[in-house]
């Protein structure tokens, strides 16, 4: 029972922080704005991390690659931790295992990015009915156009109503159920 406790609570803060370092790289890269509640709050909770490793490793032209690495350091701590608590023993794992955690890290990212980029388009959503003019429309606006654009570039609107986020959601669903989901169970395997 308590190493269940322990397994959510790692999920839930790591797969968190590692959210919270996609969005503030996705958020750079994008050049949203970084003037308003959501931004500062990514700013004030990811600090304490990027400055160091800001200092060690610097920007790739206008690629943060040290958020980036932030959050795949943070989904290989989870995804090692996770087997270490488990009682997988690590000391003895071949090659393989070691190449699956490496693989489970970046999917972990991948994964996070995929659920990042869904959860921005449903609250663009959400806000687009209830409050429009919310500080973090900006934002998400942002960080979906990159994907709301080619999609309303084949799928225009109809009478007056855009369905591109729709289909985005569907289309980001599929690709984290059918090639992330299958790529972990392989991956899992190799342990």
């Amino acid at each position: 029972m308590f190493s269940t406790a322990l397994d959510f609570l790692l999920n839930t803060v790591l797969n968190l922080l590692t959210m919270l370092f996609l969005l503030r790289f996705f958020m750079q890269l994008f050049r949203a704005p970084f003037n308003n509640p959501l931004a500062y709050m990514v700013i004030s909770l990811t600090d304490f991390a990027v400055k160091p490793v800001r200092r060690a490793i610097p920007s790739w032209g206008k690629v943060d690659l040290s958020t980036l690495l932030l959050a795949l350091l943070t989904q290989l701590l989870l995804q090692f931790s996770l087997v270490w608590l488990h009682g997988f023993p690590l000391s003895v794992a071949g090659q393989s295992a070691w190449i699956s955690l490496i693989g489970m890290g970046f999917l972990g990212v991948l994964r996070t990015g995929l659920d990042m980029f869904f959860y921005a388009i449903l609250i663009q959503v959400i806000l687009s009915w209830v409050n429009p003019h919310s500080p973090i429309t900006i934002v998400l606006n942002s960080l979906t156009r990159p994907i709301l654009e080619p999609i309303q570039r084949i799928l225009p609107m109809a009478s007056g109503i855009d369905f591109s986020p729709i289909v985005a959601l569907i289309l980001l669903q599929m690709i984290n159920v059918s090639v992330v989901k299958t790529l972990e169970v392989q991956l899992l395997s190799f342990l």
